[in-house]
């Protein structure tokens, strides 16, 4: 197996279990609140992972580090309204909804990064877009 593909599997196993475990810990919780907890939770054990793996030595700056802010400033909008979504919905409708960003995500890499769109990659971001609306409904 590629380790891309084991990446990307491992990614949406731990992505599954956020909505899991945010709706239950949701009850009693303002999400703005629940968010900045996670955050901070997330950059203590990203920073420590960094640190052990030696990454930190690595030059970063200029471009890079803009577009990762922007990346990141990205992340924390995309969390903070999906919190507010789990608390307030069904987590199924949430999850297939926020999904939608694959599609979405598809159509900007080839508007803006010119990434190849082809028949067989419409349809697919296409019937994603109509298996959300389908499990939302």
């Amino acid at each position: 197996m590629k380790t891309y593909l084991l990446y990307a599997l491992l990614a949406a196993f731990f992505a599954s279990l956020v909505p899991i475990f945010g709706k239950i810990g949701l009850r009693d919780v303002n999400p703005t609140l629940a968010t900045a907890v996670r955050a901070v939770i997330m950059a203590v054990f990203l920073v420590g992972v960094a640190l052990v793996s030696g990454v930190t030595r690595e030059p970063l700056g200029g471009k890079a580090l803009l577009f990762i802010a922007l990346s990141g400033i990205a992340g924390a909008l995309s969390w903070l309204f999906y919190f507010m979504a789990v608390k307030a919905g069904r987590v199924p409708a949430v999850v297939a909804i926020d999904k939608t960003s694959v599609a979405l995500a598809i159509f900007l890499s080839w508007l803006i990064l010119g990434s190849r769109m082809d028949v067989k990659t419409a349809v697919g971001a296409l019937l994603i877009v109509l298996g959300a609306i389908l499990v939302a409904l």
